[in-house]
């Protein structure tokens, strides 16, 4: 027994050993071009530069990680607080807009009334507030705007304080503080500041106030400061430049509500002068 293991041990040569090119997959073999062996070489050189700083590595990583979850929640935490600032603001404007009347509501209706503008305007101011106090730019500011602009119904002297110190920010709550002004000054018959402010408005390139709405209100000073002239030259461009508007089709636009009103104040105080402005027929569909 021992003879035939020894012969086994013997007639048992070793099988060299054979080195077969890497396989991603059964029966596919993975060949390495140049470009690979480049890649390669580098990957093995950045990865000596790097022995040893693995742990750097790995806090930055985890850095980076940490920060893009903080803006995740940051974003989300900005979204909502967007959604309930809008909320808030919306609610307040509605009820700033609510129906003065003495006529009792039914129950089932979600219209909000009140019975006196006063009692609305002091209801405003509340919701307005709950905004400054609970949220930030621009809310806070065009709340701040609101409530001056309600306060004028309570107290007009503390409502136009408010609305200056709105004005002498900047943005667009400014631009509307400013127009609020002018148009209390206009009402308090103080013609020369609101014409003043109007004439600021309407240099301005850019504005929150609509420029023919601005040309509007000042052209309606003008003509109580019985500037004729000076209103009916507004007047006239303000329907002119809109009866000349054509739109992509090279059709004619129609009159907005203020160049019609424009114009039939021109009729009002220069007749002659409004017949020079040609408003086109309005088109009829054909079918």
């Amino acid at each position: 027994m021992s003879i035939k293991k020894k012969k086994r041990r013997k007639t048992r040569q070793p099988q060299p050993q054979v080195e077969l090119p890497q396989t991603d997959e059964k029966g596919k073999v993975q060949y390495r071009d140049e470009f690979q062996k480049d890649v390669g070489s580098r990957l093995e050189e950045w990865g000596k530069k790097l022995e040893g700083k693995g742990r750097n590595i790995m806090y930055g990583l985890a850095a980076i990680a940490v920060l893009a979850v903080l803006a995740g929640i940051f974003y989300t935490w900005n979204r909502r607080n967007h959604n309930a600032a809008q909320a808030a603001l919306g609610e307040a404007i509605e009820t700033s807009q609510a129906f003065v009347t003495d006529s009792p509501v039914s129950a089932a209706s979600n219209f909000k009334t009140f019975k006196t503008e006063k009692e609305r305007a002091e209801a405003a101011i509340k919701d307005f507030q709950f905004v400054v106090d609970n949220y930030g730019s621009p809310y806070k500011e065009k709340a701040q705007y609101f409530i001056a602009v309600n306060r004028l119904r309570i107290d007009r002297a503390a409502g136009l304080k408010e609305l200056e110190t709105v004005a002498a920010g900047a943005g667009e709550t400014s631009v509307l503080a400013k127009f609020a002004i002018a148009q209390a000054k206009s009402g308090d018959g103080k013609l020369e500041e609101a014409a003043k402010l109007y004439q600021e408005l309407a240099g301005m390139e850019n504005t929150v106030v609509a420029k023919d709405t601005i040309n509007f209100e000042l052209a309606n000073v003008y003509e109580k400061l019985g500037k004729t002239k000076e209103a009916a030259d507004i007047y006239f461009s303000i329907a002119n430049t809109a009866a000349e508007l054509k739109d992509a089709d090279d059709k004619p636009v129609p009159l907005s509500q203020t160049a019609r009103d424009a114009k039939e104040k021109l009729e009002e105080i220069d007749p002659e002068k409004a017949k020079e402005i040609k408003v086109p027929e309005p088109t009829l569909p054909t079918g």
